[in-house]
């Protein structure tokens, strides 16, 4: 099971109270709603690859070479454009958090995806060489996370719940 959540800066980890109200938010829309989050991409069909090898899947892909595209797991989906609908570009930071990370730098989409297991996820992420710039953290906010970026400069916090019940 995957719940997706995007955001353009990093603005984790929300107080609680935050959190509950997202949940509500989330909660109380009407049915048949939803987000559809967009990442800007120099390629299409190597974001969707990129996506492929963490065991998502392409949905579909419009245009010859593809313009546009979605990748999806479970429920959700992620739409991607080329070079059009948003920001792109890697920062010249190493990693995102820790003492010499800087959370600043990177021009892409910050995505949360909350995963089951992010250590498998990381493992994934590893053996299809993409670049780790938080390796697998039990963060003080109750999350399991590790950060997985693009070569567009897009990071995809992996998170697990491992708040106490």
């Amino acid at each position: 099971r995957v719940l997706l959540v995007a955001s353009k800066m990093a603005t984790w980890p929300p107080c609680s109270s935050d959190r509950d109200r997202f949940d509500a938010a989330v909660r109380a829309q009407p049915s048949g709603r939803l987000i559809r989050s967009r990442v800007r991409s120099r390629s299409v069909a190597v974001l969707l690859s990129w996506f492929e090898s963490l065991g998502w899947e392409k949905l579909w892909d419009w245009g010859e070479p593809p313009t546009f595209g979605a990748v999806g797991i479970d429920d959700q989906e992620i739409f991607i454009s080329f070079n059009s609908q948003g920001g792109r570009g890697k920062g010249s930071n190493s990693t995102t958090f820790g003492p010499d990370g800087d959370e600043t730098q990177d021009k892409g989409v910050w995505l949360s995806v909350f995963v089951d297991d992010v250590d498998a996820v990381c493992a994934l992420a590893k053996a299809a060489h993409i670049e780790i710039v938080f390796p697998p953290t039990d963060c003080p906010w109750g999350v399991r996370e590790c950060h997985l970026r693009h070569p567009d400069g897009h990071v995809f916090r992996m998170g697990q719940d491992i708040s106490p019940s």
